[in-house]
């Protein structure tokens, strides 16, 4: 039992460390942010990135710098989505 939790520690990434994401993931997540920005263009704040599915690719534009994500979610911060896509 032991061994298996030992090596769930060495999966966890420090939070100043962003894991590797799959390119198509940033694209999906640059286009739902732009299609956001988009439709409302009215709405005061800086989003603080994008919550997505890895498998779905569909995702929500988050304003809160520590969101709550599914196990199955990323989140992308707008600053690597606009590293991007430049």
């Amino acid at each position: 039992m032991y061994a298996s939790l030992q090596g769930q520690e060495n999966q966890t990434v420090p939070p100043n460390q962003t894991s590797l994401i799959d390119p198509a993931v940033i694209r999906a997540a640059g286009q739902i942010y732009y299609t956001y920005c988009e439709v409302h263009p009215e709405i005061a704040g800086q989003p603080s990135g994008v919550a997505i599915s890895r498998f779905t690719h569909r995702g929500k534009v988050i304003f809160t710098q520590h969101p709550v994500l599914l196990p199955q979610e990323c989140f992308i911060p707008l600053h690597q989505i606009e590293s991007y896509m430049y």
